[in-house]
């Protein structure tokens, strides 16, 4: 599998990054499949240095909130209203439910058949299983205020675990267990941010990573206001190897 950060700020759009978007691909039956892990506000911009949105075969969203899902609505217009013609197939958006009516409702005045021409809304759930193409993507609820979802995604025999926004859960470890890459939210600062259930600090990213024998760990959801240093070292003092972070526009090999 191939990963490319599209945006990685947390909880939102950042001088230098967009909100979450990760784009993964891989072959299969002599073309590359390409899906997307949430659409948050600014991605849709960074992804076409990257990939044709009419390209993209499936969209997976973690939860409802705007930095993990607003850009669906430009990704409409754009397959919908291209010049050159609207795209021509429906794309499976992948979302907990009430996914359709959220995007509906941010799109003002949308046709009477909403978005149904261009995003075909699927509902999934805890332990819900999609295939698409070469992919193989299992649901683990996470912890987070609102109903969410982590992506473990596998194909050709690897794995990348993606939590989308959680803290410390059981799920987690699931979820991460033995993953290639532990793409995993950082959004909290030990010794700053003493809500619980919410995100994770590097520490605690770090311990559920080594809990669940992750062979890489890389932190994302970072917002702004954090410096990344400093959730690295919270991470290094726990993690035993290196601590990555996810960059805007870097590729990875899984």
């Amino acid at each position: 599998m191939k990963l490319t950060v599209i945006g990685c700020a947390g909880s939102f759009a950042g001088p230098a990054s967009p909100a979450s978007c990760y784009l993964v691909q891989a072959e299969q039956g002599g073309r590359l499949w390409s899906i997307l892990l949430d659409m948050g506000n600014g991605s849709l911009g960074a992804l076409q240095r990257h990939l044709d949105p009419c390209a993209v075969d499936a969209v997976f969203v973690t939860h409802l909130h705007p930095d993990h899902c607003l850009d669906l609505t430009g990704f409409y217009v754009y397959r919908k209203y291209h010049p050159g013609g609207p795209c021509t197939h429906r794309v499976p958006v992948y979302a907990p439910a009430g996914a359709e009516d959220r995007i509906h409702a941010a799109y003002e005045g949308i046709d009477a058949d909403g978005m149904n021409a261009q995003l075909d809304f699927r509902v999934v759930g805890e332990g819900s299983v999609v295939e698409v193409g070469p992919f193989r993507l299992t649901t683990h609820a996470m912890n987070h205020p609102v109903e969410t979802y982590g992506y473990r995604v596998e194909a050709g025999g690897s794995v990348l675990a993606f939590t989308g926004d959680t803290d410390t859960c059981p799920g987690l470890l699931t979820l991460a267990a033995h993953a290639d890459l532990l793409l995993t939210d950082c959004a909290f600062v030990d010794g700053r941010d003493p809500l619980p259930d919410i995100h994770l600090s590097g520490s605690r990213a770090a311990a559920a990573a080594v809990a669940a024998g992750a062979k890489r760990l890389m932190l994302t959801h970072i917002p702004a206001w954090n410096d990344p240093q400093v959730c690295r070292a919270q991470a290094a003092a726990v993690w035993p190897g290196e601590v990555e972070l996810a960059a805007p526009d870097a590729n990875y090999v899984i």
